[in-house]
């Protein structure tokens, strides 16, 4: 039965003037809406009204909207005051989390032989959780494979034997390869050292097979009390040479014990034991205010949530605002793994959307059935379905799109890692567009999708509208063939585990693992 607020939608959407997104031609049950109906309500005035308020939020709060800081927080009390508006149970879920940021920018800088100075985020960045200081010393190589080896190989830093000989107050210059970053900057801290740089492996590649590029990694925990960069190759190689001296100075702030919320909102209808749920992350890095990372995604599952409130729905819809993502999805695996085995098995299917209008973008849908044969392995049965759908909205709006590699580096790897199937859409973070994309989508061949990624210039002036307006139309249109479905990709309990995800490209989610095999 159609509700009266279901009837004044269609009536409002009749009378609505431009700004619509597409929408799948999709024809419905005779007893549903019409999947056309809903999406066409969703107009991207809207959607970017919410952008502009992320933004606003910034401006007032410092310029970043990160998990543990007031942004945030003003973010979250936005988000859910519109969704309690509509009326959605709302819950707060609370965790604690280690909080880290660079306090003033870090400094690599080359003293002897012949003075150089690094470009922070270029040639090097601070890792996550890296302790503070301002140190000159001589940079003390560990156990380098130099040249490196045609295969991955290196060791450098993984056991206490290879700092035998070390020496107390000498900067640490260590290689990716074999184990985290965190075991290298503990041992290398337990030795003595004075400071910490590592450097790519040295094998060229792209995406994460990339050994040569910027290194951008976390230590996990703040348990290293020095400072920890990460660089390219190029400059690792450089800062080999016997006789190099340098600077590096780091000023950080870390709390193991910092506080913050995930917003979860449940809709009034639909079965309890068949749950749709959607998700982005909320958070921003600390360096800028994340409208694009990921304030697009947040901006269009909010807006699709509020107008399916309205909507009397077969399936329980529940729409997910992720905490602290940005240091490492703790948010979504908080959640998931507080979940016990009868509510995990209730959730169908999750729809992930983190970075849905790149400046620079590719309309990526997350490859679950692993038909690219790139990276990571198909996830859950149902994750095909889920990609199926997403290209069907894709051409039947005339829009080109790509596979991206399913490596469970945003919000849903949490899901696929108990068994449950997942989908989503991306349009690229650091990765540098190739010229055959550049052909398909537009935009600039050799350049990163997005070059204010992670970065302060990530404001409202960063966001594609015509991504924004294609990306916001697949996500309203998922949103309810799956909120009206009587088959969902997850039809039966999830399972234990889905093995094998992580790693693949560095150009799809974003690049959180300290792990760097």
């Amino acid at each position: 039965m159609r509700t009266r607020a279901y009837k004044g939608l269609v009536a409002a959407i009749t009378a609505a003037s431009a700004m619509t997104l597409p929408v799948i031609s999709a024809t419905p049950a005779s007893a549903d809406p019409d999947p056309r109906v809903f999406t066409h309500s969703i107009q991207a005035k809207f959607v970017k009204r919410h952008l502009e308020k992320f933004q606003q939020i910034a401006n007032a709060n410092g310029g970043t909207r990160a998990s543990g800081t007031p942004g945030h927080e003003a973010s979250v009390t936005y988000v859910a005051d519109k969704l309690r508006g509509a009326g959605y149970k709302v819950t707060l879920q609370e965790f604690v989390f280690p909080f880290f940021r660079e306090l003033t920018p870090s400094v690599l800088k080359r003293v002897s032989p012949g003075g150089k100075t690094y470009v922070r985020n270029t040639d090097f960045k601070i890792m996550t959780y890296s302790g503070s200081g301002n140190v000159t010393a001589p940079v003390q190589a560990v156990n380098l494979v130099l040249p490196p080896s045609p295969t991955p190989s290196a060791a450098s830093g993984c056991a206490p034997s290879d700092f035998a000989g070390f020496t107390a107050g000498n900067i640490a210059l260590l290689q990716r390869g074999t184990c985290n970053f965190q075991v290298k900057a503990e041992l290398a801290q337990a030795a003595g050292a004075s400071g910490v740089i590592i450097f790519n492996e040295g094998q060229p590649g792209t995406g994460a097979d990339d050994r040569q590029a910027l290194v951008s990694g976390t230590l996990n925990v703040p348990t290293t009390n020095i400072p920890v960069v990460g660089t390219t190759f190029a400059v690792g190689n450089e800062l080999a040479a016997a006789g190099t001296t340098v600077t590096l100075t780091a000023s950080t702030e870390g709390d193991p014990n910092r506080r913050t919320r995930n917003v979860l909102a449940e809709s009034r209808w639909g079965d309890p034991n068949k749950v749709v749920m959607l998700g982005s992350h909320l958070d921003s890095v600390t360096e800028g205010p994340g409208i694009n990372d990921n304030g697009s995604g947040s901006a269009a599952i909010l807006e699709t949530a509020l107008k399916a409130g309205v909507l009397p729905v077969k399936n329980k819809l529940r729409f997910a605002f992720w905490g602290a993502e940005e240091l490492g999805l703790l948010g979504s695996e908080h959640y998931v793994t507080n979940l016990s085995a009868q509510e995990r098995a209730r959730i169908k299917l999750y729809l992930n959307f983190d970075m849905i209008a790149s400046p620079n973008y590719i309309l990526g849908i997350y490859d679950g059935d692993d038909s690219d044969k790139v990276g990571a392995p198909a996830g859950p049965p149902g994750s095909d379905k889920i990609e199926k759908l997403f290209e069907s909205y894709y051409e039947s709006v005339g829009q080109p799109y790509v596979g991206t590699d399913f490596t469970g580096r945003s919000d849903y790897g949490p899901f696929i890692e108990v068994g449950i199937p997942a989908g989503g859409l991306f349009t690229g973070a650091e990765g540098i567009k190739s010229a055959a994309e550049a052909a398909k989508f537009g935009g600039q061949a050799g350049a990163p999708y997005d070059s204010c990624y992670h970065q302060a210039c990530d404001t409202i002036a960063n966001v594609n509208d015509k991504a924004l307006a294609i990306n916001t139309g697949a996500i309203a249109t998922a949103a309810f063939v799956y909120a009206y479905s009587n088959d969902l990709p997850g039809g039966g309990a999830p399972g234990s585990n889905h093995p094998g995800t992580g790693g693949g490209g560095l150009d799809h989610d974003h690049d959180h693992n300290g792990v760097p095999m």
